[in-house]
Order: C-alpha cells, then structure tokens, then sequence
C-alpha cells in the first residue's frame, strides 16, 4: 500500500461508510457500520466515524495516512468545519471538525457530500479534467454541487448546490423545505414514486403490469422497481422516466443560463436508469436552453463513480486541501 494515503467517509441517513483512498481514487481498504441511533444522538455518528478510522487505520501503518476527509448529507459551515443542518440527522450547529479533532490524529475535512462526489467525478470520474460543472445527484430529492475554474463553489455561508429547491412551478406540489413547486418535486426519485402511486390509486389499467411485478403489496414499489419494469420494457414505467427526464432538462437549461457549464454529471440512485432518463432530458435541455442554436451546448453525462463518490472526493479534498 502507498503512503500519502487519506481516510474518506460517507455519512448517509443509516449508515457511515469509510475507505482508505490513495492519490488515484482507488480505494484500498473499507469499512461500513450503521448508525441507528442517528436521530437522537449526534455523539453516536461521531463514535461510529472515529471507529472506523481506528479499523481501517489497524490495517495500514498510520505513518501513510496523511489526512480525514468527511461527507455529509446536509449544509456545512464556509470553513468546512461546522454542520449547520443535516435533514437525515440529528445535527443542528454540529461542530463536527472540532469533535473529531481530539479522536483523529490528522487533519480532517468537512464538506458536503455532493461537493465531494463532485470533486471524485472531476478528479478521477466522468469529469476528469473539465474546468466548468454542474453535478446533479438524484435521489429522494436533488442534489448538487457547481465547479467553476476547477474548484469547487461552495457559496459565502457554504451551502451553495442546492438546485432542489429552484422553483420551477410557481404554486406547485408542496416541498419538505416548507416552499411549493421545488424542482427536486418533479424531477427525482420521490417524484417518480409519487406520479406512479397516483396511477395505482386512481385504478388505471395503464399501470397493471407494474402492480403485478409488486405482488399487488403497493407499499413496495420504489425507483428501483419502476426503473427495472422499464428496462424491461414496460411502456407506463419508461413514460413516467421520461417525465421525470424532461423536468431534469428544464432545470437543467435553467442551470446553463446562470453558470454556462460545459458538462452536466447526473449521479444518484434514480441516474441508474440511464438513457431512459437521460436521453429525454438531453431532449427537454435542448427544447428550454436559453439562446439555442447559438451557443455551445453542455454535454450530458452519467457519472462514473456511483456510490463511491462520496467517500472518494471526501478523501481527495481532503488530502489535496481544497
């Protein structure tokens, strides 16, 4: 194993992923514990991050670690030192550097966990190389980071990336962040769900076939589910992709206006259906960029990384000091 070693982890809803990742994004050696007791006690994600880099730190000699670097789901502090909300969590003002620092002997970084997925897929992903992108992370709602000039933009207060919450109907289906018609509302996982629950509800035919796959046990149908129906060919699941593509274009083209990227990267659970979404959204992009047809277009991309990416670009920005 090589030395200049960083220690990356992923902090999710349930669970804390750890790797040891050297300087070409691979990842040597893991670790995964769960974290049960999240929603009540901070103290009890710091004691399950700080073992895991104990285990993982067993297996290598401590001399080749040089930094611990962390992902979390939620908005950190503009000296990445600080989770001010983490809507999984019980993190409120956590000041989760400062915690860690008596119980990890190296330098440790806080950041976003789509900040980091971002830095894995332009350091060693989709985007290697490319000075100018947006990543987009679909998932229950939507992620994001922006990379301009080949950093990352994390906004004055930190907490930049946050293009679930543009509006893009005014008016519209009401949002878990108080506000209605948020585009993570029309264009993630949730939102697939949602629009093939109202067609079970509603007792249409169109969706027979994906009530059968689920046994008729209607509590069971998620992304997953709906995406496999459509890669098999079910016409109601590849239509309701489709929709759920053509509102990731629109936001998409709203994205371009502002930041003028050259590459769009779209990760997360719901990217897993590919060209089925990303063929319409490539479409719908095209149909709602401001001024096209003379401009370059933004190249549309998966990314490359999956559920690693996190914990890869934790690891790298923290050992590279972005």
């Amino acid at each position: 194993m090589s030395s200049n070693l960083a220690i990356g982890i992923d902090i999710g809803g349930t669970k804390v992923a750890a790797g040891v990742v050297d300087e070409h994004g691979t990842i040597a050696d893991r670790t995964r514990r769960e974290t049960p007791d999240r929603s009540t006690s901070p103290a009890v994600v710091e004691d399950t991050i700080a073992a895991c880099v104990e285990e993982l730190v067993d297996r290598l000699d401590p001399a080749d670690v040089v930094a611990v670097g962390v992902g979390a789901a939620g908005f950190v502090s503009e000296d990445r030192g600080t989770v001010l909300f983490a809507p999984h969590l019980s993190w409120r003002e956590e000041p989760l550097r400062s915690r860690l620092a008596g119980r990890v002997p190296w330098p440790v970084t806080v950041d976003n966990d789509a900040n980091a997925a971002a830095w894995a897929e332009r350091t060693f992903g989709a985007a290697r190389g490319e000075s100018h992108v947006v990543v987009i992370t679909l998932g229950t709602g939507i992620g994001g980071a922006l990379i301009i000039d080949g950093e990352v933009q994390r906004g004055r207060h930190g907490i930049a990336g946050e293009y679930g919450h543009m509006q893009v109907v005014p008016g519209g289906v009401r949002c878990e962040c108080g506000n209605r018609g948020c585009w993570e509302q029309y264009a993630s996982g949730n939102a697939l769900v949602r629009e093939a629950r109202a067609l079970i509800e509603a007792g249409s035919p169109v969706v027979a076939d994906l009530v059968a796959r689920l046994g008729g046990d209607v509590a069971a149908l998620n992304g997953p589910v709906i995406t496999e129906a459509a890669r098999e060919g079910d016409s109601t699941a590849r239509e309701l992709l489709a929709e759920i593509g053509d509102w990731l274009g629109v936001g998409m083209a709203n994205l371009a206006a502002a930041f003028d990227p050259a590459m769009f990267v779209i990760g997360g659970g719901v990217s897993a259906a590919d060209e089925l979404l990303l063929g319409p959204a490539r479409d719908a992009f095209k149909r709602q960029l401001p001024g096209r047809g003379y401009r370059p277009e933004a190249r549309i991309v998966r990314a490359q990384l999956g559920a690693d990416a996190g914990l890869i670009g934790a690891a790298e920005l923290a050992r590279s000091g972005r």
